[in-house]
């Protein structure tokens, strides 16, 4: 992806990223669906300018819809964006390329509702497939090219397994990293490690992560321009970033996003994973990085798919896999994790990459300690970040 220097998506879509930041420390954090009290969110013509087409929506959808558009033509921001005075204002300002979008939004919301019942099956993808201009005619190098090996996170999902049961992997899971006699006697951690992101952020972070087994988390990067924080009270949760990064300083977390921070709260302790979706099935088994991997898949309350892959011989978990929707289509997170290490009994991923549409960050631990006191102002609201001082010379 040719990402510019001024990324309004990987600063602004930080809902997606900050929400990874802890996300596979004692256990898993999947995606979510529709649960969580309702918050009135701030839609998008309310916090931006000149919104013509996805009105209605949430700003973290939008902005996620912003993702899709770049990740769909292989572009960055400025692609279709002007930055000329190098101001979130600069995003309002028309161009060719964006009315462009505006028409494109509007024929394929058209195509879907007349010929797919309004199924979202057409999107910008379907045709750019990650270029700037669709092609329009076959490529015979592709064509008699030799084919490339299966992406894991595309393999289907194929019929259920006849000799292992989900609920048999995922207590293979369970055991792998502590039992579950283990898992029930922790009730709190905090840890503290690095992160180095991707583009403008492709610099060490420091990172810290505070998570009760009482449905509370909140995860913070410490970066040059102010701290990037995802709070979850057990009933609320938000998303904050410096101005300089984000054009709305603290977003409270909504619908989707709200049910992804509970869930990512509630799986930060892995003996909770069956309960964390529905429907579980298993995959046909495939490779990821040479290694047999077993694949599990189950449903969120909003009815996206979360895919999970397991090492077949230690049982630990090595991928994860999650959508989020959006008013234009699919968002897709991958979470690969490794370096596990034991701490007070369990095995813990030291180590984890995330990627999504927008950027890659991988984190390390330095630390993690269990079952200590965490004040409970770590669980509040989030205050705008502010910028750090200047360092003296």
């Amino acid at each position: 992806m040719k990402l510019g220097s001024r990324q309004m998506v990987l600063g602004a879509v930080t809902l997606g990223a900050l929400c990874m930041v802890g996300v596979c420390l004692l256990g898993v954090a999947l995606a979510g669906g529709q649960a969580g009290p309702e918050q009135k969110p701030l839609m998008s013509e309310d916090a931006f300018k000149n919104v013509q087409v996805l009105k209605g929506i949430p700003v973290s959808q939008f902005m996620a819809s912003m993702g899709f558009f770049c990740a769909s033509l292989g572009e960055s921001c400025e692609y279709c964006h002007t930055l000329e005075h190098g101001t979130w204002d600069d995003y309002a300002v028309d161009t060719p390329r964006k009315q462009t979008t505006r028409d494109m939004v509007v024929m394929t919301s058209a195509i879907n509702k007349n010929n797919f019942g309004g199924r979202r099956v057409v999107n910008c993808y379907s045709c750019h497939n990650g270029g700037d201009r669709p092609k329009l005619t076959p490529s015979l190098t592709a064509i008699y090219a030799t084919p490339s090996p299966e992406d894991p996170d595309d393999a289907p999902l194929g019929p259920a397994s006849k000799t292992i049961t989900a609920d048999q992997i995922l207590d293979k899971y369970v055991q792998a990293v502590g039992g579950a006699q283990q898992l029930a006697g922790i009730s709190s951690f905090v840890a503290k490690g690095t992160s180095v992101g991707y583009g403008d952020e492709a610099y060490e972070r420091q990172i810290e992560v505070f998570a009760k087994a009482s449905e509370q988390r909140t995860t913070i990067i410490h970066t040059l321009t102010g701290d990037n924080t995802t709070v979850f009270d057990g009933h609320a949760g938000w998303a904050a970033a410096p101005a300089t990064a984000a054009p709305v300083p603290v977003i409270a977390l909504t619908g989707s996003d709200l049910d992804a921070a509970k869930m990512d709260a509630d799986l930060s302790f892995p003996g909770r994973v069956k309960q964390a979706l529905t429907g579980w099935r298993v995959g046909r088994s495939t490779m990821i990085d040479g290694h047999a991997v077993q694949v599990v898949q189950g449903m969120n309350a909003g009815g996206t798919p979360v895919r999970l892959y397991f090492d077949a011989n230690s049982g630990l978990l090595v991928r994860q896999l999650r959508y989020t929707d959006t008013s234009v289509g699919l968002n897709s997170t991958r979470i690969d994790y490794s370096d596990y290490r034991e701490v007070s009994g369990l095995k813990v991923p030291f180590h984890w990459t995330v990627t999504w549409f927008d950027g890659r960050t991988t984190f390390d631990l330095k630390d993690v300690q269990v079952n200590v006191p965490i004040d409970a102002a770590r669980f509040a609201r989030p205050s705008p970040p502010m910028a750090p001082a200047p360092t003296k010379p």
